[in-house]
């Protein structure tokens, strides 16, 4: 019951929060609902799956509660099947999927030999892909992992970061060493690296091979370019799975054509390649950065909304330019002569 309700009954209280119709009682290892009838049978399925999840031995947090309120409303998945997979477990912590998003995406990356991740910050595309590249290699089912991304500046220029070019780089492949140190024994990261059985390296480094019998994640791919994105979609060999994580929305090329966006359209059809789109839906992070996602989503319509109308105004002015003809400045074709 106290991990039912979670310390000082904040898990009771977002309940409470989300059914203001529904009185809950709690007495012992007794939990009375009253109020609305149909308010009242969501409520107690949703006690009943939060059971399931705390009988699985998994923590429950207020995310966990609300996202298992969508989940029934969605009435397609049980929460207790979506949240309760455990992908790898470390330092006392497991490493999950908490949307149905997460979940889904979590399920293609089984099935398919390709995926794409695409979605917004602070949805796990690539914390789920690294867990699911470690739970492969613990299960040898391969014998390496490998992680890359493109050394491609927001904002700043690489050339005036210190130290040499390892060092420079460095920053950049940050992310995928934290998210790896969060997975596995902060002792034998060193040890994987150094054996070459875990390599995180930028993407340039990936010409010219073939990688057999390896998890291959690729990080922040819509800064690939098309002949980078290709390059690195051929260097698949046997027995390997490869997982692509990209934000279109966040493109640092420039003017520069993303090889996200080509290969979205190039490889829709292709057989054992899946698309496993997230949403603000399935941010993880402060519930802020949702609201910070649909914000700019909002604002980049309205833009390209307007860029359009500008579009169809220039070519209304075209066409109207054409049809008047230059006959002078009255406008007059001359063909026709002047009037009297």
């Amino acid at each position: 019951m106290v991990h039912l309700l979670g310390p000082e009954d904040r898990l009771l209280a977002t309940i409470e929060g989300r059914f203001p119709s529904v009185d809950v009682h709690v007495r012992g290892n007794e939990v009375t609902l009253s109020g609305l009838p149909n308010d009242v049978a969501r409520v107690e399925e949703l006690i009943s799956e939060l059971i399931a999840l705390v009988q699985g031995g998994h923590t429950i947090a207020p995310g966990d509660v609300t996202e298992s309120i969508k989940i029934i409303a969605d009435g397609e998945q049980r929460p207790s099947d979506v949240l309760g997979q455990n992908i790898v477990s470390s330092k006392g912590k497991a490493v999950r999927p908490k949307t149905a998003g997460q979940r889904d995406y979590v399920d293609a990356i089984d099935e398919y030999t390709i995926v794409f991740g695409l979605g917004p910050a602070g949805t796990g595309k690539t914390y789920l892909a690294m867990a699911k590249a470690v739970q492969a290699l613990l299960r040898k089912e391969v014998s390496r992992i490998i992680l890359t991304r493109p050394a491609v500046e927001a904002g700043e220029r690489l050339g005036f970061l210190p130290g040499t070019l390892s060092d420079k780089i460095d920053p950049y492949l940050r992310p995928l060493y934290d998210a790896l140190g969060d997975m596995l024994d902060p002792e034998t990261v060193p040890k994987l690296l150094a054996a070459g059985t875990v390599e995180v390296a930028p993407l340039a480094y990936m010409r010219g091979r073939t990688l057999n019998e390896a998890f291959v994640i690729l990080d922040e791919a819509q800064n690939t370019t098309p002949e980078q994105m290709k390059m690195f979609l051929t260097r698949l060999g046997f027995n390997s799975k490869m997982v692509i994580t990209g934000d279109a929305s966040q493109v640092d090329l420039g003017t520069g054509l993303s090889g996200l966006r080509v290969a979205q359209r190039v490889l829709g059809e292709v057989e054992d390649i899946h698309f496993s789109t997230l949403t603000s839906d399935d941010v993880v992070r402060h519930s802020l950065v949702g609201h910070i996602v649909d914000a700019y989503g909002d604002y980049d319509a309205r833009q390209a909304a307007a860029r359009h109308e500008r579009d169809r105004a220039a070519e209304f002015a075209q066409r109207a330019e054409k049809r008047t003809g230059t006959g002078g400045p009255s406008g007059r074709n001359p063909r026709r002569g002047t009037s009297s």
